[in-house]
């Protein structure tokens, strides 16, 4: 039975997310490369870059954030934003004992009176630079949030700053110049201006604005030390290199300048013709790196300017470098890009750079995905489908491994590959069994069938299919299996897919036949005029002889696959359709009496079941709020007859939910609910059925399906609770009060509580000085726990409202009040219960006003009584007094009788 229960999914739990952790804006990095504190949204999230796990999160304050930033150490994390305040919070260890991160808020500072754009903290991570919107610099103790330097200078925006630290010889004066003069003979000839001059190393530190103008602080001083004026735009980075003793300074009128630190001159201007963006030294000063515009990461020798990678590509607007992250520790260096992306360069062939020689581009060895962007589909990749393919609203597509760690070290959710070609954003993709051949279709009118070798970390673009004049919007490859004794079988890779079929906006659907010997480009076979408005989805069905076109005119289209011709329309939908989806063959009822099932999502907000014997409309589900846009359906493998219920299909809808259905009953057995935009992509595993749904929200969701357990955690409830009433009988019957009333109160049964409260108070022998009938039952409500004491006076509430319990309830309540000292009630904090804001305060009220009511109905009746007892009284003297003259009038008549017998 068990087996049979397990065959139908009906309930399922998040089991893993991959979630946006940097949303664009500012970002830092500790020092051992393993934390990254990043902007996302009004948020700040710290993750854990060796394992992708999230270390913590900072709430945000209603604003964007301007500027962040972590001491080197990772002790302190800076947050500014546009509410203009600055946010010291110190990072410490969780004391849940997992890798979380406690972040403590220290103090809360208004820095300066317009937004602060950029940080800056020192080597030792106490001082705190702020360079705000107004041109102020100012240098903050982190420790004491205290102000220790304020600058003035700037006429705009403070665009970069920089700590660093120089060497500073002290100068004599000429008062003690002369005296070591006249004491020159004495002292063997020695002239006192060639005797060792003390050094102590300074703080300074530079800052850049967007008028082109640089400024060195001299903090000791307090006062500018010099002012760099050659760039003509915006400084974006500045670094200095104390080995070189140099100061780079980089700009976005694309240049990058050398800077002596002993006389403040230019050394050298480097024209990197590309606004610069971030730049910095390696190798011990003696080469630069630099990124901008051009979303190239690129090397520069020190001594001669010139550069010293290979000339590269520029990328286009989305690869731009925002940012570069690196600490001389790190054998790696961070190139932030304005998609998003942080791309891990290998350092280890510039750290061995011979002068004058010229290296290719730092290799991509990692590959990190700050957002996903919008989730438009996934689909499960490669032979163990232990790879997920996403198109993320993107010219790219991604694959990411689903494992916990692989043989490079990848944790779930890392990047394994890009597949780049397409010029323009991704529609649709598909795959085919064996999850080796991937095709993708483009908004720029073609699509691109791609060969995955994962086993060899090979992805490589297999063919290109040209001839649509609209985008794509629907692709679809055949899904049969080959027989297992086959080569098709056995060697995937090397037979791929028989065809292709796609969809465009130019209303026509075509099939591109695929060879062995594919040349790069396939021709279509076929083209055929398929609907009047956009065709939305494409699917073949399990045999490969048919398949199906949706479209935003309201119908689904069946085809021959072999000749295009079409053989079916199913009718019925009152909006678009967006997804279509073929049963697979094992979905297929027994004995169903039909060639199989298809299922529709349209835009009315319904799904439909339809039959392809007759291509008439089984059933149609309801319960979305919102446009149907993925179909998905569950493996079906009922274990024997009894099993009524049919194959599943899951929906995903514009309402952000995801709802799991009987294809036989239409059913709405699961709704599931993790998304707060469109959930645009579905997908359920071959075999297993696990579910992976994503939407415009950027989540990708990974359902776990908890049917077994939660059936196995159900039947063991049942049984326990037989077991508690069956024991709470036996306390009841053998009179063990104290142990029943205890049960009672864990098992939330009220009736049985009531029952034996009033087998208490009705006792026909209550103890002596007993509050509630027998001191047992005072005992045990008089050490009662905090959550057990708050059921009780739930309980009670509700029997006050009951004239017929409300005895009962104000007999154990005066026990209650009598038991515990006021202070206890009035600071009752049960577990679970403390959450709802008054609601003790609710219940005490409640059992205050029905108490009232309940005794001025008993003073009403008391004061009747009096009434009655008057009336009473009075009607006692009233039939004395009759009763009297009656007896007189008796006495009367017999005495006449008596006469009138004389």
């Amino acid at each position: 039975m068990s087996a049979q229960r397990a065959a139908v999914k009906t309930t399922f739990e998040v089991g893993r997310t991959l979630q946006p952790i940097y949303s664009g804006g500012s970002l830092a990095l500790s020092e051992d490369g393993r934390i990254l504190a990043a902007s996302l949204g009004e948020d700040v999230l710290l993750t854990d870059l060796t394992n992708g796990q999230e270390l913590g999160r900072v709430e945000g304050d209603s604003e964007a954030i301007t500027s962040l930033t972590l001491t080197p150490s990772a002790s302190h994390l800076i947050i500014c934003s546009r509410s203009l305040s600055m946010r010291i919070f110190a990072l410490g260890a969780s004391d849940t004992g997992d890798d979380a991160i406690q972040l403590e808020l220290l103090r809360t500072l208004r820095p300066h009176t317009s937004p602060v754009v950029t940080l800056a903290t020192d080597r030792t991570g106490i001082l705190v630079g702020t360079g705000g919107a107004d041109g102020v610099v100012k240098i903050w103790d982190i420790r004491g949030g205290y102000t220790t330097h304020t600058f003035h200078g700037h006429g705009g925006v403070v665009s970069a700053l920089h700590f660093f630290e120089v060497e500073v010889v002290e100068r004599e004066d000429a008062s003690e110049n002369s005296k070591k003069r006249k004491r020159k003979s004495r002292q063997g000839g020695v002239d006192a201006e060639q005797a060792p001059r003390d050094a102590q190393i300074q703080y300074r530190l530079a800052s850049g604005a967007e008028d082109g103008k640089i400024r060195i602080w001299d903090l000791h001083k307090r006062k500018t030390a010099a002012v760099l004026d050659s760039h003509v735009s915006v400084v974006r980075a500045l670094q200095y290199s104390p080995q070189e003793k140099l100061l780079l300074s980089g700009s976005r009128d694309k240049t990058l300048i050398l800077w002596e630190s002993n006389k403040w001159k230019p050394r050298r201007t480097i024209a990197a013709l590309e606004g610069i963006e971030s730049a910095g030294f390696i190798a011990d000063g003696k080469i630069l790196y630099s990124g901008g515009e051009n979303g190239r990461l690129r090397l520069w020798s020190a001594s001669s300017g010139r550069e010293v990678t290979q000339e590269q590509e520029p990328g286009i607007e989305t690869d731009e470098i925002v940012n570069i992250l690196h600490y001389p520790s790190l054998p790696y260096i961070i190139s932030v890009h304005a998609d998003q992306v942080l791309n891990f360069h290998l350092l280890e062939s510039a750290q061995s750079l011979v002068v004058e020689e010229t290296i290719d581009p730092l290799p991509i060895f990692r590959r990190i995905s700050g957002t996903h962007d919008e989730v438009i589909d996934v689909a499960y990749v490669g032979w163990d489908k232990s790879l997920l393919a996403l198109n993320t609203n993107s010219e790219d597509i991604r694959i990411v491994t689903l494992n916990e760690t692989d043989i490079h070290g990848r944790y779930f959710g890392a990047d394994v590959a890009l597949l780049k070609g397409h010029e323009d954003i991704v529609i649709c993709l598909d795959i085919d069994w064996s999850g080796h051949w991937l095709v993708t279709g483009a908004k720029d009118n073609t699509a691109r069938l791609w060969r995955l070798d994962p086993e060899n970390d090979s992805y490589t673009c297999a063919a290109v299919l040209t001839g649509h004049a609209e985008s794509l919007g629907a692709i679809a490859l055949p899904h049969t299996v080959p027989q297992e004794s086959s080569a098709a079988f056995t060697d995937p890779l090397s037979h791929p897919p028989a065809y292709i079929v796609s969809g465009s906006q130019d209303r026509t659907v075509k099939r591109w036949d695929i060879g062995k010997e594919m040349k790069g480009k396939l021709r279509a076979k076929y083209t055929r005029k398929a609907h009047d408005k956009d065709i939305n989805a494409i699917d073949i069905d399990p045999s490969g002889t048919l398949f199906a076109s949706a479209s935003q005119d309201r119908t689904v289209k069946i085809y021959s696959a072999a000749e295009g011709e079409a053989i079916g329309v199913l009718r019925g939908h009152r909006r678009g359709v967006w997804s279509v989806k073929f049963a697979p063959k094992d979905s297929q009822v027994p004995n169903s009496g039909n060639k199989g099932l298809i299922a529709t999502g349209s835009g009315d907000k319904t799904v439909k079941i339809w039959n392809l014997t007759d291509y008439s409309c089984l059933l149609t589900l309801e319960g979305h709020s919102n446009s149907v846009l993925k179909i998905a359906w569950l493996p079906y493998r009922p274990v024997d007859a009894r099993d009524k219920r049919g194959p599943q299909v899951a929906s995903a809808a514009g309402d952000g939910l995801v709802k799991i259905w009987d294809a036989m009953s239409g059913e709405a057995m699961s709704t599931l609910d993790n998304h707060t935009d469109r959930v645009w992509a579905l997908v359920s595993h071959p075999t297993t059925g696990a579910l992976v749904s994503g939407g415009g929200d950027s989540v990708i969701t990974f359902w776990q399906d908890t049917t077994s357990a939660t059936l196995e955690a159900a039947t063991t409830a049942e049984t326990e609770r037989v077991e508690l009433d069956q024991k709470l009988q036996n306390y009841a019957y053998a009179g063990n009060y104290r142990e029943a009333i205890v049960l009672a109160l864990q098992m939330d049964q009220p009736a049985r509580l009531l029952s034996l409260f009033k087998s208490v108070v009705e006792t026909e022998n209550p103890d002596a000085n007993s509050l509630s009938g027998l001191t047992t039952v005072d005992e045990v409500l008089a050490s009662l726990a905090d959550e057990q004491l708050y059921k009780l006076l739930l309980r009670l509430r509700d029997w006050n409202t009951n004239v017929r319990t409300a005895p009962i309830a104000q007999k154990i309540l005066w026990t209650v009040v009598k038991s515990y000292p006021a202070s206890r009630l009035a600071g009752l904090k049960p577990q679970g219960k403390v959450g709802a804001k008054g609601s003790l305060k609710d219940i005490l009220d409640a059992i205050k006003v029905y108490s009232e009511r309940h005794y001025k109905r008993v003073e009403e009746l008391v004061d009747e009584s009096y009434l009655l007892d008057f009336t009473l009284h009075e009607m006692d003297e009233v039939s004395g007094e009759v009763k009297a003259i009656t007896n007189g009038t008796s006495q009367l008549g017999l005495e006449r009788d008596v006469v009138m017998v004389d």
